[in-house]
């Protein structure tokens, strides 16, 4: 339901699917607010699953450069994908700092004959594409990380995308997806931004997604802590915003067909320092999947969204009114609805508040964790709980994720137009229920 490997965090991640077998590679590093990516991203971790849900760690796969070489000091966010009898796998590589202390990156290319993430060959010493300065940053405040590539509308070539910072714009809106072809996949050539909203600062882990109109393209949106989407017939555009297509907390995000054949986004969640409310957020866990949902053009332009996979309700037992710590349950609104999940010996610990289109969490003392405003008054309300992490579903379409570490589970409680009502909920079933490491799943407050 949520992975990290034995002691360490996961930041950014690929999914692969082989014979129904699935594998990710993912970015580790230990849990701290003080993360040092230059020296604790040096590896690549690697997991495997048959469902997408329950993940089973492996081997590292992947790790730093010879000395001298472009990725000597990191290898950050990669994409393998399947090339021949085998893998290609593009990722991003540290050489050192400049002057004032900023990563120099690039990105470089490796293969595998194997279709498990293993067993990867360089391509070369060097990198294979470099930011290109009549377009891009390439020295202080640079960016050319988070390669992501696919064949490009003919089907002939290959295109490239990255996060880049541009040149020609003020450094704290200059986050751009940078752009780059290739006949072979060893030889690019370089052009001006894919996409340069001009109001952001990062677009980091760019990913695209064919359609039947076209592409998909996600972005992640540094300073706000989301992923937005924008949409376009063609790779050159143009490019139509479609805004945030998750809340914040929710990042990085990779689509794969599930097994049930549903198009699925997976993406990262955070966590906090030392599992405490009053913790710094850091890096996190692989949450569960979401049905990606992109909805036709209307008066206000399509809209992607991420909606509750039917796939996790295999992990769902029987309804209960027990207090259990891992939950779903089902809420009818019909009018302002509070809902409790949590108490504490003064009052409320947790609970969700629905007021028409108006949605938030709040946590101890009433104090707001996170909070959402709707296009349409909501009917239905779903709200997960596993371990620390509450997300919440309007009308089966993901609109809050925040997390809680206090209280004590509770029968939920439903109260609206001034009577108060008791909510079966289903308890969820977790993958490795014993873990005690760092990585497991929070079990609660312990006493």
């Amino acid at each position: 339901m949520r992975y990290a490997p034995p002691g360490l965090c996961v930041n950014d991640f690929a999914v692969m699917s082989d014979g129904g077998r699935y594998t990710v590679l993912h970015l580790q590093g230990p849990w701290t607010d003080r993360f040092d990516h230059l020296h604790m991203e040096t590896s690549f971790g690697r997991a495997t699953s048959t469902d997408l849900v329950a993940w089973e760690t492996r081997d590292t796969a992947f790790g730093v450069g010879l000395p001298g070489r472009f990725d000597q000091q990191a290898v950050w966010t990669m994409h393998p994908f399947p090339y021949g009898d085998g893998l290609a796998m593009f990722y991003t590589g540290v050489e050192g700092l400049t002057a004032a202390g900023w990563p120099l990156q690039s990105v470089g290319l490796a293969f595998s004959d194997r279709r498990d993430g293993t067993a990867w060959r360089r391509h070369g010493t060097g990198p294979v594409v470099r930011a290109d300065p009549r377009w891009y940053r390439t020295g202080e405040a640079m960016g050319w990380r988070d390669p992501f590539v696919v064949r490009d509308d003919e089907g002939t070539g290959w295109a490239m995308v990255v996060c880049a910072s541009d040149a020609s714009l003020p450094l704290e809106v200059s986050g751009c997806v940078g752009f780059a072809t290739s006949p072979d996949l060893t030889h690019w050539q370089v052009h001006p931004p894919l996409l340069s909203p001009g109001d952001v600062d990062e677009l980091e882990c760019p990913v695209l997604e064919r359609t039947a109109d076209g592409w998909l393209l996600f972005g992640g949106v540094g300073s706000a802590g989301w992923f937005d989407a924008w949409s376009a017939p063609r790779l050159e555009g143009p490019w139509e915003r479609l805004g945030p297509v998750a809340p914040p907390g929710a990042y990085a995000p990779r689509v794969i067909t599930a097994p049930d054949g549903a198009r699925v986004v997976l993406h990262t969640a955070p966590r906090r320092v030392g599992l405490r409310d009053s913790g710094d957020l850091c890096r996190g866990m692989l949450a569960q999947p979401k049905v990606l949902s992109v909805a036709p053009g209307g008066p206000a332009g399509a809209v992607a969204r991420l909606e509750w996979w039917s796939g996790l309700d295999d992990w769902l037992e029987e309804p209960t009114d027990q207090s259990v710590p891992h939950a779903v349950g089902d809420i009818d609104i019909t009018g302002r609805t509070e809902v409790v999940l949590r108490r504490d010996t003064g009052g409320p610990a947790l609970a969700v508040h629905c007021d028409e289109k108006r949605v938030r969490v709040t946590g101890p003392g009433g104090s707001v964790l996170q909070a959402t405003v709707l296009a349409r008054p909501v009917r239905r309300l779903r709200i997960l709980t596993v371990g620390e992490y509450v997300e919440v579903y309007a009308d089966g379409v993901f609109v809050l994720m925040t997390m809680c570490y206090s209280g004590h589970p509770v029968t939920w409680t439903a109260t609206g137009e001034g009577a108060a009502r008791s909510v079966p909920v289903c308890p969820v079933r977790l993958p490795s229920p014993h873990r005690d490491d760092a990585s497991a799943i929070w079990p609660g407050v312990a006493g």
